[in-house]
């Protein structure tokens, strides 16, 4: 993905905006990312990839998905299909 790509696409809160929020705020969990625009808390597609970002920030590890758009897109797709969640 691109830094610009929405990873939260409910709350639109691009990589690089969660880039930005991992270094800036230092967060002791994954969770706490929650706080950065509601990443995470509507549909919650997007929740084990900010979980994701957030080990390797914590790792010292660029801060970066390696997903293409087309495919975290059409996941996320099957994702509200199924009924694991709903837009917000």
């Amino acid at each position: 993905m691109r830094n610009d790509d929405e990873i939260c696409m409910c709350f639109h809160v691009s990589q690089r905006k969660v880039q930005a929020w991992l270094q800036r705020e230092e967060p002791t969990v994954a969770s706490q990312l929650s706080n950065c625009l509601d990443a995470g808390t509507g549909c919650g597609w997007c929740r084990p990839f900010l979980e994701q970002l957030y080990r390797q920030w914590k790792a010292g590890e660029p801060i970066e998905l390696t997903v293409d758009l087309e495919s975290y897109c059409s996941g996320r797709d099957r994702h509200l299909e199924k009924g694991s969640g709903s837009e917000a």
